[in-house]
């Protein structure tokens, strides 16, 4: 099986509600987002899963657009001290989970990048997402159930 990387660099910040320690307050981090991408049958006719600028344009702009530079957080009334803040002029993104890497890697795995990706006869199977240079989330479709697009119970 062919699969290809492609490697985002991109600034933003959260606060991860309920954490015991600094990640309680607002802070940010130099992420690194790492994009597995695989053919949904096989090669295009140049031989490639999809060239590497598809991958950049789509996801890298994605994050452009929504992440980078801005501040990730928990949309439920759990965190309305950061609501009230981020509706204000502050580029700003809501979830619907606790902003940690793991709840973002699989918000793009299993939201955005099957949108950013329908009409490429590819699929984004996994993503990892660095938080520091130490500490990173991975997760992949085997890791969902794609019916109904949840992490598979055991």
């Amino acid at each position: 099986m062919y699969s290809i990387t492609r490697r985002i660099q991109f600034c933003c910040g959260h606060r991860v509600v309920g954490h015991e320690g600094k990640c309680q307050n607002l802070h940010g981090h130099n992420y690194v987002l790492y994009v597995y991408a695989r053919p949904k049958k096989d090669l295009d006719d140049v031989g490639r899963v999809i060239d590497f600028s598809v991958i950049k344009e789509k996801v890298g702009g994605w994050i452009d657009d929504n992440w980078d530079h801005g501040f990730v957080y928990f949309l439920e009334d759990e965190d309305p001290s950061v609501i009230s803040i981020m509706k204000s002029s502050h580029k700003s993104f809501p979830l619907f989970e606790n902003p940690t890497a793991e709840n973002r890697a699989a918000y793009l795995l299993n939201i955005i990048c099957p949108v950013l990706f329908l009409k490429e006869d590819v699929e984004v199977w996994k993503i990892k997402l660095y938080e520091t240079e130490n500490c990173f989330a991975e997760v992949s479709l085997d890791d969902f159930d794609k019916d109904v697009g949840y992490k598979k119970i055991d």
